[in-house]
């Protein structure tokens, strides 16, 4: 009898501890429901308030997870990452994208597994054909939070430059150390519209994204201009006087042939782009006064090309300085409509200059 009272007592004691081992387990497995739940849940669903994520080529699910917990985008990345792995959903595309707090860790793995990256830029910088480094930094400042002197600095900052050099040592070589040159970079920012994704994009990478892509445009012409046994510096440099010298209206080609066909000659090549950047000035009349500045840019005074690219050159002139036009020009004339008249005569030259040139040059 007693023995059957210790039995019936054991088999109490064991089944209140498993009821209370099972109140527990339940109890664990409810409270781990609802906080991976909670996790996978949005963070704000009332907040629509687009945030960018740039995703790097090769990035780990591991990676993405904790992005997008810094940013307070999911609520826990240990979370994020497993769900991703125990879903088999790891499968994710380099890019740009748009992610906000509303959105669920499932709609973002979605829209990772898809591809569907962000079109809208935080910062947007569209620089044309044929400007200089300080019309540049002007279009650089109005778009970011950079100041037109910050930008300036930094482009002629030693430190930058030859971190450049290390990156780009095909493009940006020691001849943009010649003491005689204004702007080491003048003529390596490439016109073209520049889109960036982060919201703190810095300085550096606005500017190397430039110079990077100067780099790529220029990198398919390398063994010509090896062949050529010139240099690029020499190339972009030349390019920029066709650059600056051509219409809409003109065969860029044709000048580079009249700009080698002078140096050959062992002429002058007295365009006026050189003088108004000896100046440091933008305007449309270069003076006769004008053309007695004393730089080593002024190609009045100063046989062969100047020290350095006097702006930026697209590919359309790159070419041209690569491959001119064989003809016997020797001058040119842009009229006030934008034709340009070719000659190969000094007095034919003359003639024409008669014809389209008003008075005003003629004013001391």
């Amino acid at each position: 009898m007693q023995q059957q009272n210790e039995a019936k007592k054991v088999r109490k004691a064991v089944l209140w501890v498993l009821s209370i081992l099972f109140v527990l387990f339940v109890g664990l497995a409810l409270g781990l429901y609802i906080y991976i739940h909670s996790a996978l849940s949005p963070v704000d669903e009332e907040n629509k308030k687009e945030i960018i994520v740039s995703v790097p080529t090769g990035s780990t699910v591991s990676t993405i997870a904790h992005m997008l917990e810094d940013k307070d985008l999911i609520k826990n990345a240990t979370v994020f990452r497993y769900y991703a792995k125990f879903s088999n959903l790891n499968d994710f595309q380099a890019g740009n994208y748009e992610f906000t707090k509303a959105m669920s860790p499932e709609e973002m793995i979605n829209r990772l597994q898809e591809g569907k990256v962000s079109n809208k830029a935080t910062v947007k910088i569209t620089v044309p054909e044929g400007r200089q480094l300080d019309e540049i930094s002007t279009l650089i400042s109005k778009e970011t939070k950079f100041s037109k002197e910050e930008i300036e600095q930094k482009l002629d900052d030693k430190a930058f430059i030859n971190n450049m050099k290390k990156k780009y040592p095909d493009l940006v070589t020691s001849e943009i150390d010649n003491a005689k040159i204004k702007h080491p970079l003048e003529g390596y920012l490439y016109p073209a519209t520049y889109s960036f994704y982060k919201k703190d994009v810095s300085l550096e990478e606005i500017l190397e994204a430039m110079i990077e892509k100067t780099n790529n445009v220029i990198a398919p012409y390398q063994p010509e201009i090896k062949k050529q046994k010139t240099t690029v510096h020499k190339i972009l440099t030349m390019a920029s006087l066709v650059e600056e010298e051509a219409t809409d209206q003109t065969d860029r080609k044709k000048i580079a042939s009249v700009f080698y066909n002078r140096l050959e000659k062992d002429m002058r090549l007295q365009t006026d782009p050189t003088v108004l950047y000896a100046l440091g000035s933008h305007k449309d009349r270069v003076l006769y006064k004008d053309l007695e500045v004393d730089s080593p840019y002024n190609t009045y005074k100063v046989k062969g090309l100047t020290p350095g690219p006097i702006a930026n050159a697209g590919k359309e002139s790159i070419e041209a300085a690569l491959s001119p036009e064989q003809t016997d020009y020797i001058y040119f004339l842009a009229t006030e409509s934008g034709e340009v008249i070719f000659t190969k005569t000094l007095e034919e030259h003359n003639k024409e200059k008669e014809k389209h040139i008003t008075e005003e040059r003629f004013q001391k």
